[in-house]
């Protein structure tokens, strides 16, 4: 698999807390654990939009405006505000 070389901004400490893995060998490399973490959270990520996906399908589909409302001030959800289009 071809791979591609990026950059990541991480916390100070993060990084240093990789490195100490990587020193005590329960990790390869900091390269190593990074793709390991993204492989992790992107199998989280999909894993997630499965069940949710059925999840809607067995309960009548996505969320009405008012279901939505309704679960928003439930869980105490601040509002975006609207996005006003500029005149051209």
């Amino acid at each position: 698999m071809a791979t591609v070389k990026i950059t990541v901004t991480l916390e100070e400490e993060q990084v240093e807390t990789i490195r100490q893995l990587v020193a005590e060998r329960k990790a390869d490399s900091v390269s190593g654990f990074v793709k390991h973490a993204v492989r992790v959270s992107l199998a989280d990520a999909i894993g997630w939009g499965v069940m949710l996906k059925d999840a809607l399908a067995e309960t009548g589909g996505p969320l009405t405006r008012e279901e939505r409302a309704w679960a928003d001030s439930v869980l105490g959800a601040v509002a975006k505000p609207k996005r006003r289009r500029r005149a051209a």
